[in-house]
């Protein structure tokens, strides 16, 4: 089973996977799509819904207040219950979730990242499918293909997106590249990291930030989707990827160059530390997901003033995939109380109110643009455009990879870190990709 469905959503990130979900599966309500559907209906079915996230800090706490806020504006007969749990870019919410799950004690709803990430839970029956919630909240008339192909599996749909990030993106002192002479952006990774040699030669210390091991996990999955383009990165992540290619040991010889221009760095370092370096000018780049929009905000950092962003630059235009959803868990207490957050968490209104906050942009094709930064705005066309811009699912963030295959490389990464050992990199992501890759 598990071969099954992992084959299905490997499929799904070439973007050959047909059709969205068309089963009934474990949801209410009905059973055609419908536009009209963006705004959820009010009252709900009562009683307390608890909903488990790792949107503690910063922006995304504000995020999630301002979901729940509307939440109860919205359905005032439900009652909201914060469940969330700091640290880790959300390992340390998982660890807990999946004794939670073990014990027999399913929270309301969980988070979890879209794609591969969820297969665990799908294979163990720990969550139901969502397909007619998703149908009630306009399905493939909202929803795009390209998002509703990324997470289906086996013809069902196991949690409803809330928001779309682009993981691989370069965030730049304006400053800093001014006092070092640089007035393009570059066009390869290796005249990125030509670039970080004159910022270091113009006096910065740190001319590339990073945070612990999956901030430097992203920083390899942009390099190695830069340099394969998008096809072959995604070959990957299928039985027939080649993680001992000429063209990924290369882009580990480039990580391992661009990690002596990087500040020390330990596993439990999260990613806001990083991203304030290159906001307070003590670091020319940082390579991150989009969130860090909110947090250069929240300095009081413009946007073309004090920072620059720019995707990864390579073969083609990569948009690196990942987005944060919510799940239907087996055996929750008050399943028609989660049903309510999920047709809510999925509406215009919800995911207007929430991106805007947090730096992502909404999933639904629908969302006002007005609402949302500059920044905010060219994500949304990119993602749209898929003539020029090419999608691609992050290994990081859970939508490439399951969790077992995702902890292997980490683990990895984490070695790497330690002794700088190109070839027992490249052994081990091989291996992981025999262990894992359906």
């Amino acid at each position: 089973m598990h071969g099954k469905k992992f084959a299905a959503l490997a499929t799904a990130s070439l973007l050959v996977l047909s059709g969205t979900a068309c089963g009934s599966g474990g949801s209410s309500g009905g059973s055609t799509e419908t536009s009209s559907a963006s705004t959820p209906k009010a009252g709900g079915a009562g009683g307390e819904v608890g909903v488990f996230t790792w949107w503690a800090d910063g922006s995304e706490k504000k995020g999630l207040d301002a979901l729940e806020k509307l939440f109860k504006e919205q359905y005032p007969n439900d009652t909201f219950k914060n469940l969330a749990v700091a640290g880790g870019s959300g390992s340390n919410a998982k660890a807990k979730l999946a004794s939670d799950l073990k014990n027999g004690n399913p929270p309301g709803s969980f988070q979890g990242h879209a794609g591969a990430e969820l297969m665990d839970y799908i294979d163990n029956d720990q969550v139901q499918p969502v397909d007619d919630i998703i149908k009630q909240l306009g399905g493939s008339s909202v929803f795009p293909k390209t998002l509703l192909d990324r997470i289906t599996v086996d013809g069902h749909i196991y949690s409803v997106p809330v928001t779309i990030h682009r993981a691989n993106v370069v965030w730049s002192n304006t400053a800093l590249l001014k006092k070092a002479g640089i007035t393009s952006t570059p066009t390869s990774v290796e005249a990125w990291l030509a670039d970080m040699q004159k910022v270091k030669e113009s006096g910065v210390a740190t001319p590339l930030s990073i945070g612990g091991t999956w901030t430097q996990t992203e920083l390899l999955e942009s390099i190695l989707a830069a340099n394969l383009g998008a096809d072959e990165y995604s070959k990957l992540f299928t039985k027939d990827g080649k993680w001992d290619s000429a063209e990924v040991k290369a882009s580990i010889e480039q990580y391992k160059k661009a990690l002596t221009f990087a500040n020390t760095a330990s596993d439990g370092d999260d990613w806001p530390n990083a991203t304030d370096m290159v906001a307070d000018g003590k670091a020319a780049y940082n390579v991150m997901g989009d969130w860090a929009v909110a947090e250069f905000e929240s300095k009081g950092k413009k946007y073309h003033t004090d920072w620059e962003a720019f995707a990864m630059p390579g073969k083609e235009k990569i948009f690196d995939f990942l987005a944060d959803s919510f799940t239907l868990p087996t055996g929750t207490k008050n399943p028609e109380g989660t049903k309510d957050w999920l047709r809510f968490v999925g509406s215009k209104d919800a995911q207007e109110a929430f991106n805007s906050v947090k730096g992502s942009i909404p999933p639904r094709s629908d969302a006002s643009t007005e609402k949302f930064s500059e920044y905010q705005q060219s994500a949304m066309k990119d993602f749209k455009d898929s003539a020029n811009v090419k999608i691609v699912s992050s290994i990081a963030h859970g939508a490439a990879v399951p969790l077992a295959w995702s902890s292997e490389i980490n683990t990895a990464m984490s070695k790497f870190y330690q002794d700088k050992n190109t070839d027992n990199l490249a052994k081990s992501l091989v291996a992981s990709h025999d262990k894992y890759a359906q």
